[in-house]
């Protein structure tokens, strides 16, 4: 028979570069592990507003877990869940053999304005007029300025199925991200080193 490394897999799926990215906080069953061949069977889902961006998410989740992701808007096309709609959900999850799902969820977007002080270089007052002079000419002042950055909240989770349970939960923050794609890309990453580093992969 045939396995599906599916943490392999999870690190694919949370695989490239975030400097711009960090952990705000994060949690995990201290019991679960995932180990190679453990889930073969995974629901991407995006849980944002815009569809085209939630596809995108789900779509690059799917393409990195090699065969074993399904994404949630091919899975299921209805727009209103209501409790008994979410409970046949996943009645129908384990019905169909899903051994976990892999949720990001956009929580938040804030602006922070952070003051830039100024900065100047003084000319010497040794060495007679003429250094003075010149180092004056070229002393300069650079007044203080305001920047504004966009910083963008990412929730993380990790479910089993099989169990009804969260096994790992995380928020991130990524500020001034160029594309959304990038942003997610960096979320991946940053997720990932966190479950190798709190042992949660194995």
């Amino acid at each position: 028979m045939k396995k599906n490394f599916f943490p392999i897999l999870l690190l694919l799926v949370f695989a490239a570069c975030g400097p711009s990215t960090k952990i705000e906080k994060s949690w995990r069953d201290p019991a679960a592990t995932l180990k190679p061949g453990d889930w073969k069977k995974v629901l991407t889902v995006g849980l944002l507003k815009d569809e085209a961006t939630r596809r995108m998410v789900e779509d690059q989740l799917v393409a990195r877990l090699k065969g074993a992701g399904v994404a949630s808007y091919q899975y299921f096309t209805d727009k209103e869940i209501t409790e008994d709609k979410a409970q046949a959900l996943k009645d129908k999850l384990k019905a169909d053999g899903f051994d976990g799902a892999i949720i990001m969820r956009l929580v938040q977007v804030e602006k922070e304005t952070n003051y830039v002080p100024g900065s100047s270089s003084f000319p010497t007052y040794y060495g007679g007029f003429g250094p003075y002079y010149y180092n004056s000419w070229n002393s300069f002042y650079s007044p203080g300025y305001y920047t504004t950055d966009k910083i963008y909240h990412v929730e993380t989770n990790v479910y089993s199925i099989a169990q009804d349970k969260l096994l790992w939960s995380g928020i991130t923050s990524t500020t001034n991200p160029s594309k959304t794609d990038k942003m997610f890309n960096e979320v991946a990453e940053v997720v990932a080193a966190k479950m190798r580093k709190e042992g949660f992969l194995q």
